[in-house]
């Protein structure tokens, strides 16, 4: 079954990259993995899958000490400043940083731990007041602010669109955000780079494929439903 899911999603998602003339080498997968149990990603593991990403720094660990090494570990929920020594070091990159205080504290972990810590900036372009996120006036100056810290480096732009039933609702703010990381990447900021593009989930990353996303971050269309309700 996760076999099948999992096959349905990349085919999606090379279909996506051939309508917009883009390679799919150009757009990596993540499996959404969170409450989820290790059984089921050790089954996707296994079909090739080496991109994970979790919500939950107390799951993530926990996953990570059963689970293959050679896994890249992708932290995408709200993470709070008191829980960020337990994954620094840990983590290929961490999606959700959206205050100068949170990077703040990235930061002197990582200098603790001598290690330089890759991030992206959580934009959040619809602004939905139940969302995360840096807003879309205010994304330059925090990137700019962050770039200072010597042991982080900016890898892109992350954002969490609406959730809707049409995906095409979503295209606007896709668009938008992309377009925002053309600004930020024209500005030429030393220690900024924007080449990661984290947007589209299980609703919508099609279309956020179309639009330029290189990172999509799916669950339910791997893994199926969780006990909150189903999507498509």
């Amino acid at each position: 079954m996760l076999k099948e899911n999992l096959e349905h999603v990349q085919e999606n998602i090379k279909k996506a990259c051939e309508k917009a003339g883009r390679s799919t080498d150009e757009v990596t997968l993540i499996a959404v993995s969170k409450t989820k149990p290790v059984e089921m990603l050790q089954e996707i593991y296994d079909q090739g899958i080496r991109e994970f990403g979790e919500n939950k720094v107390q799951e993530m660990c926990s996953k990570m000490e059963v689970m293959p090494s050679d896994i890249r570990w992708n932290m995408i929920g709200h993470l709070q400043t008191n829980k960020v020594k337990y994954i620094i070091g840990k983590t290929s990159l961490i999606h959700s940083v959206d205050s100068l205080h949170l990077a703040k504290e990235i930061q002197k972990q990582a200098v603790k731990n001598d290690v330089i810590c890759d991030i992206l900036v959580e934009v959040n372009i619809a602004g939905e007041e139940s969302k995360f996120g840096t807003s879309r006036d205010e994304a330059i100056a925090l990137v700019e602010e962050i770039a200072k810290l010597d042991h982080i480096r900016i890898k892109g732009l992350m954002t969490i669109a609406p959730f809707v039933e049409d995906p095409e609702d979503n295209r606007q703010y896709f668009k938008a955000i992309k377009q925002l990381s053309v600004d930020i990447a024209a500005k030429n900021i030393d220690n900024v780079s924007m080449n990661v593009l984290s947007m589209g989930m299980t609703g919508d990353y099609t279309v956020a494929i179309e639009e330029g996303a290189t990172m999509v971050r799916v669950g339910t269309g791997i893994f199926g439903a969780r006990n909150y309700g189903t999507t498509q």
